[in-house]
């Protein structure tokens, strides 16, 4: 039986409620230190009491994290879009990327800090360095399926190579696109967060590690609590715009049916 948008969504909303209840009633049944595993209940009590103190932190954050997930969208789309149109690009450039991609990003933080200094460059690269992989790859992926035998018949139309990347091969990329943007924001995050503990003084990361140093451990839940409130609000948002514009890869299809 097919089930509406909204009892899906209270369904859903109830199946979270639940994990949280869960917690809290282990939490409390168990004696669990606060130290070990703070309670939700004390998690959202110290985000609304040190809401103030961590807001300049969030600000910090974003600010990195956008900048680094632009670039990687700007950049990874052009590099994709010259990857999935050229044999030549794909086998250059693809193993490098492919390469870059293995080493770990917290390798690559001492480097940027020597390139830049401590502080948000570092940040900013290496949200950039995490995120801008999936926007290749799905880009370059999106063009390479596009049908052969489409560009054929564009091509006797007598289309350009132009004609047939702005009219068929950008719009079959779409779907790809917003999909590697919903998965880069959130890698993003990762990248500033991970940079932001070993050299920065400002952002959520150096807030969560102030405060495990001080064996607050409710304050670094709440930490992480804000920060992915912020990743969840960022994916929704990317999900909205996706079916806006690209409802018609999707139509006729249900997948909760």
């Amino acid at each position: 039986m097919k089930l509406s948008d909204f009892t899906m969504r209270i369904y859903s909303i109830a199946i979270i409620v639940s994990v949280f209840l869960f917690w809290e009633f282990v939490c409390r049944a168990f004696d669990v230190s606060q130290f070990i595993l703070p309670p939700p209940s004390s998690i959202i009590h110290t985000l609304y009491t040190r809401f103030g103190a961590l807001q300049p932190h969030l600000v910090q954050t974003l600010y990195t994290t956008v900048i680094g997930f632009t670039l990687s969208v700007v950049i990874g789309t052009l590099i994709g879009g010259l990857v999935g149109t050229s044999r030549l690009a794909y086998e250059a450039i693809y193993p490098i990327l492919v390469g870059i991609s293995s080493i770990p990003k917290v390798a690559l933080i001492p480097i940027f800090v020597v390139w830049m200094g401590a502080g948000t460059g570092p940040a900013i690269a290496t949200a950039f360095a995490i995120s801008v992989f999936p926007v290749v790859v799905n880009v370059a992926t999106g063009l390479a399926t596009t049908e052969p035998e489409l560009e054929d018949v564009l091509k006797a139309l007598g289309a350009s190579k132009a004609d047939i990347f702005w009219n068929v091969g950008l719009p079959r990329t779409m779907p790809y696109l917003f999909a590697a943007m919903k998965v880069a924001i959130t890698v993003a995050f990762i990248g500033s967060i991970t940079s932001e503990t070993i050299a920065a003084n400002r952002g959520i990361g150096n807030a969560m590690l102030v405060a495990s140093s001080n064996f607050n451990m409710p304050l670094v839940f709440a930490a992480l609590l804000m920060i992915s409130i912020t990743g969840v609000l960022f994916y929704t948002l990317f999900s909205i715009v996706e079916r806006r514009f690209t409802r018609w890869a999707t139509r006729g299809r249900d997948p909760l049916a």
